[in-house]
């Protein structure tokens, strides 16, 4: 097993644009969704992402804050696996539009046309509990502070 640390993490996310959110439904069903992590891979252990307020995965975070994420880079190196990290976390909604444009990028004005004032819009921000991850034969657990 290697030792990979969360700034070696960081450095092999930067290709990895989309995660697969998992949230608890009212039901106790797992729902998954694919949301941007708005290419920030300065990762340091809390992950940012935008949907509407009134959204299942906003919906399933007010009830239940406890998410777990997938990511999985697109190609491993002389054919070996790609990059795979699941990450468990505890999910938080904000709505404040000033934390809003430290996390915002003109990719998302896609989604949400007025920016960050988009009426509706709420930031979901996910810090991580336990990460995992599996590189092509190496895996590990990175501790989280």
């Amino acid at each position: 097993m290697a030792d990979m640390t969360l700034q070696d993490l960081s450095q092999k996310m930067r290709d990895i644009d989309f995660t697969t959110v998992f949230t608890r439904t009212e039901g106790g069903a797992l729902a998954g969704r694919p949301m941007s992590n708005n290419g920030e891979v300065e990762y340091e252990g809390d992950s940012y992402f935008f949907a509407w307020d009134d959204s299942r995965v906003a919906g399933d975070i007010a009830r239940d804050p406890q998410v777990g994420m997938s990511l999985q880079g697109s190609k491993g190196l002389l054919g070996k696996p790609p990059l795979f990290i699941t990450i468990e976390g505890r999910a938080e909604l904000i709505r404040d539009k000033a934390q809003f444009q430290e996390h915002w990028t003109k990719d998302l004005d896609r989604w949400f046309e007025n920016g960050p004032d988009t009426p509706g819009v709420v930031m979901i921000k996910v810090r991580a509990e336990r990460i995992h991850y599996w590189d092509g034969g190496d895996e590990g657990e990175i501790p989280v502070a």
